[in-house]
């Protein structure tokens, strides 16, 4: 499985407190299993996105279906795919 990583920004959703919107991630978590990525880590950030969310998905068609969960509830989210440092030197060879 490939590695992602995503800038989330809050755009739709009306949550009471922090603590329902950090909840939010649980919801998003199950629907992350129906296309096989897994919820790596999760972090709130201060600034002008929410959150930075590390995940694992089998392939680009999977991580749309994640972005599409996200939207569902309310987070859009700039999605972009982490190679490894010791990968990175064979990518720049080829």
């Amino acid at each position: 499985m490939q590695t992602w990583v995503a800038l989330v920004e809050v755009v739709d959703g009306e949550f009471q407190d922090l603590q329902e919107l950090a909840s939010l991630w649980g919801d998003i978590n199950i629907e992350l299993e129906e296309v096989e990525a897994e919820l790596q880590e999760t972090y709130a950030l201060l600034g002008r996105y929410d959150f930075l969310v590390v995940f694992e998905a089998p392939d680009r068609e999977s991580v749309f279906e994640v972005s599409l969960a996200a939207e569902r509830h309310g987070l859009d989210m700039d999605s972009m795919e982490g190679v490894p440092i010791e990968e990175f030197g064979g990518l720049v060879d080829e």
